[in-house]
């Protein structure tokens, strides 16, 4: 009984942080035009503050430090200093502005102290591509990539309202309980630490109107980092009792996959069009999904739950496939599944041009109706 009473607390805790602080932020960023103008790549169109990963941040590592009081927390020492690092970085992007190389630098530098100091490193593939252990210095590269990448994972998606968050409580949940079902208590508390800051964060991001807020780079940045960090500390974990769900890769991709399949995406795109990965463009899950539900809430939602989904069925397969061809099964159907919304648009724009009438999802589905007959 005494864990769940911290979890819950733990929740509470950071809920009621960043709730209660988020409109002091909302006020202190109208006094000093601390905003978001929107530009042509926006999905905002309206003038919005951007510093809400500074109550993620309060939230998180109040509740974090509180729920935690009575347990060895040594080995979260170092995710503390990163997301500190990411914290102040973000927040000096948000308020004056950083180049992206430079935020690049400082990703690159904390993600190797992160894995060499704080021994966050993949040692075991556990069977992708038929690889099990791997030496120290390929770990030690792979596990530099993957910390770097999902961070800038979770500050692309974070693009229109309710998305970013909405997947980090998701993620936060889902390793929550497994960590918890592991008797892993104090990455159990992290992960519902986070959980409880996002929540209060959603619901002014998404229903807010007078007091909307947006997290800015200072929450994408403190969100990555937690998510990658507790995704390889899930990689790594091994419990008294393995069911051979710990340690998967394919599960951990499964539920970190929406961002990871968009960056990917993203990137690919722009390299092949010959221009810098970190060049932003219009080319994200979830503009293209803007584009057709014309709604924040409800591109977010369908996003959500198609990882959700994604999720269970991960975890009902894993038995039956195996990591390996679970894993390749995952990035396969993520591109595909990523690539409708881009699918739906294109023959939208091919019955607008032939029909010369509103390219409206009901006038596209009778087209559609109309082509197969």
């Amino acid at each position: 009984m005494h864990i769940q009473l911290n979890i819950f607390l733990s929740l509470v805790i950071g809920f009621t942080i960043a709730f209660f602080v988020i409109p002091k932020i909302i006020l202190i960023s109208k006094t000093k035009k601390l905003f978001d103008v929107p530009n042509h790549r926006s999905a905002a169109k309206h003038i919005v503050p951007t510093l809400g990963g500074i109550a993620i941040f309060a939230g998180f590592r109040i509740s974090q430090v509180l729920s935690l009081n009575s347990f060895n927390t040594d080995e979260l020492k170092y995710m503390a200093i990163a997301i500190l690092v990411m914290f102040i970085i973000g927040l000096k992007d948000d308020i004056i502005g950083l180049s992206a190389k430079k935020k690049f630098i400082v990703q690159l530098a904390t993600a190797f102290y992160l894995v060499i100091l704080g021994n966050y490193r993949i040692t075991n593939l556990h069977g992708i591509l038929g690889v099990q252990e791997i030496s120290y210095v390929v770990g030690t590269i792979l596990s530099v990539i993957v910390i770097v990448g999902i961070i800038n994972a979770l500050n692309l998606i974070d693009g229109i309202d309710g998305l970013a968050s909405g997947i980090g409580i998701l993620i936060t949940v889902v390793f929550g309980l497994l960590f918890l079902f592991a008797h892993d208590y104090i990455y159990a508390i992290t992960c519902f630490s986070l959980t409880g800051s996002l929540i209060a964060f959603f619901l002014y991001n998404v229903f807010g109107s007078t007091n909307k807020i947006f997290m800015g780079d200072t929450g994408s940045l403190i969100l990555g980092t937690v998510v990658a960090l507790i995704t390889i500390h899930f990689l790594e974990f091994t419990p008294i009792s393995s069911t051979g769900i710990y340690g998967s890769s394919a599960l951990a991709l499964s539920i970190i996959i929406v961002p990871v399949i968009d960056t990917i995406r993203v990137f690919t795109i722009r390299l092949s069009q010959k221009r810098s990965p970190f060049s932003p463009d219009m080319n994200h899950i979830h503009h293209k999904l803007l584009k057709l539900t014309g709604n924040h809430i409800k591109a977010s939602l369908i996003i959500i739950t198609v990882n959700a989904l994604i999720i269970f069925i991960s975890f009902n397969l894993i038995g039956t496939i195996g990591n390996n061809n679970l894993f390749f099964l995952l990035i396969i159907s993520g591109f595909i599944l990523a690539g409708i919304p881009s699918w739906i648009l294109r023959y939208q724009k091919k019955y607008s041009l032939v029909t010369g009438e509103p390219k409206s999802v009901f006038a596209f589905s009778i087209f559609m109706k109309k082509q197969k007959d």
